[in-house]
């Protein structure tokens, strides 16, 4: 079974609905995934949208999600801990946590969200930045799966 994600709040490819974006309420959509490997310890997760005019704009980092979670909920706090246990760092709008689409208007931006299947749970700060989640996650990926949605102003 191939690893994959993906949400109930948008089919793959099409338009994310404004509640998630900064218009709307800027809730993270809920998410499910399936087929990761079997040795998986941990999961992370980075939104970006590599369509922004100053380069890719990180929106949401988040790791140390235990290998037993299948999904997250709409909504997840903004905070640099969650109960399970996992982290969340800074994104390009300098927060922790998810904010969602806010493209500058004219064309659609594409939003990839990428879940990574980890061998063990990553010593990092909560509040670190993507490229801290990429050193970090070096070496210790098993399996990427991705989702993609589109949004425009």
């Amino acid at each position: 079974m191939a690893f994959t994600v993906k949400s109930p709040a948008f089919p793959p490819g099409a338009e994310i609905p404004k509640k998630y974006g900064c218009q709307g309420a800027d809730l993270s959509p809920a998410l499910e995934w399936s087929g990761f490997p079997a040795k998986t310890a941990s999961f992370a997760l980075i939104v970006d949208d590599p369509d922004a005019p100053a380069g890719t704009w990180v929106h949401w980092v988040l790791w140390n999600l235990p290998a037993s979670a299948h999904s997250l909920p709409e909504g997840v706090a903004k905070t640099d801990e969650l109960p399970d246990g996992s982290r969340q760092g800074r994104n390009d709008f300098r927060k922790v946590g998810y904010n969602g689409p806010c493209p500058p208007p004219g064309k659609t931006h594409r939003y990839f969200f990428r879940l990574y299947a980890l061998d063990g749970k990553l010593d990092l700060r909560p509040g670190a930045s993507r490229a801290e989640l990429d050193a970090a996650m070096k070496g210790h990926i098993l399996g990427q799966a991705e989702y993609v949605g589109t949004f425009r102003r």
